[in-house]
């Protein structure tokens, strides 16, 4: 059965913060005030710095498929590295620096951050963390609370195909992605609560606005939330993915689950509604083991491996790609299910330490590996 949707149903819009290093030591490096400037003048409005003075943050513009967001993205990522070489320094899109320190990492000295550096005290400090935000427009206010009700189940496989962050400070963690441990000791944070409506969403908000603790809705760190700029649902549980390809999967996948469920509203059908205690076990799997472990299928009750889980999306959303475009992108995913970053980075650390070289070269290696895959995809763009 087909299903026409506006024009501004479905619109994405891809933001992805990124460490800066040093091309030759790979260690962290703050952002000179020239290369931001080059930045901002080759992006118009695309670019700007982060909490951390070795962030840069870059975001798309309103992107009506896959494939113009590919272009978009590119090119914001392709400027920034040629930037940033002119000064000896490399981005790179992982969600924590394998072996940086973060109490040696000032913040940006902009009113935002120094706000956000007195109301967070200690736990502020630690930020040294990056993440990728997928928005997909939903111009309705009840169909983006409708769906991020719905949507909540899927955030798990979507934390996992993009694990990118296994070293903390020199060590491995153990997790596929530390950084959400890091940034879940945030205030508003974690799995968003279940609303019935957008009036319930917005007076339980309020009072929080009204009592002066927060000014709006961006101090709402959720994994997933109604924008508070944009008629769009965001998803922000995602590691950012060094390679561009990985993040404009991931991106595809949520474009296609997003008008599953809007597709299914129409129908009067939705997604099952689980408690927030189990998606919450769910979610603690994705972060701990990414990909390697399987994740829970609650409908069959048992553990499933994420291949087959990644695969049975993909036949979920097959309307839906074919629709918006991006059933290749979605084939993407199959090979992601068996191998994350937070993978690929293990094994060139264990490789480098097999050779008989010492821990600082291996995690040095590491960055070096994760420079070339922020390079890879940009090649002859």
């Amino acid at each position: 059965m087909a299903h026409a949707f506006p024009d501004d149903y479905f619109t994405l819009g891809l933001e992805e913060e990124y460490l800066l290093v040093d091309r030759t030591t790979f260690d962290l490096a703050e952002a000179p005030e020239g290369l931001m400037a080059a930045c901002k003048d080759k992006l118009q409005g695309k670019v700007s710095p982060e909490f951390l003075k070795c962030q840069i943050e870059v975001g798309t513009g309103i992107c009506r498929s896959i494939d113009e967001a590919r272009a978009d993205l590119g090119n914001l990522r392709r400027t920034v590295a040629e930037c940033a070489e002119a000064f000896g320094l490399a981005p790179i899109a992982v969600s924590c620096h394998p072996f940086a320190d973060w109490k040696n990492q000032p913040h940006t000295d902009r009113d935002r951050y120094q706000q956000l550096a007195r109301d967070l005290g200690g736990v502020g400090e630690r930020m040294l963390i990056c993440g990728a935000h997928v928005h997909v427009g939903l111009p309705e206010d009840h169909l983006r609370v409708d769906v991020m009700g719905q949507m909540s189940y899927f955030l798990p496989h979507l934390l996992a195909l993009s694990a990118s962050s296994p070293f903390w400070q020199g060590r491995d963690t153990g997790l596929a992605s530390y950084r959400l441990t890091v940034f879940d000791n945030l205030p508003r944070t974690g799995l968003p609560p279940q609303f019935d409506s957008f009036g319930e969403y917005r007076r339980t908000v309020e009072v929080l606005i009204d009592l002066g603790i927060i000014e709006d809705t961006s101090k709402i760190w959720w994994d997933l939330r109604p924008s508070a700029n944009f008629p769009t649902l965001e998803t922000r549980i995602c590691d950012v993915s060094p390679r561009l390809e990985d993040n404009l999967a991931i991106a595809a996948l949520i474009q296609c689950l997003t008008r599953m469920l809007t597709r299914l509203r129409g129908l009067n059908q939705r997604w099952r509604r689980y408690d927030r205690f189990l998606i919450n076990e769910y979610r603690w799997r994705a972060q701990r083991y990414g990909v390697s472990e399987g994740l829970i299928d609650f409908g069959a009750a048992q553990v499933v491996p994420l291949p087959d889980l990644v695969n049975e999306l993909i036949e979920l959303t097959a309307e839906d790609a074919e629709a918006l475009g991006c059933a290749d992108d979605l084939d993407r995913l199959r090979a992601m299910a068996r191998e994350t970053s937070a993978d690929r980075q293990r094994a060139v650390y264990r490789g480098v330490k097999d050779s008989g070289s010492d821990d600082g070269t291996a995690l040095r290696s590491v960055v070096e590996h994760l420079v070339e895959d922020f390079h890879a995809d940009l090649l002859g763009g």
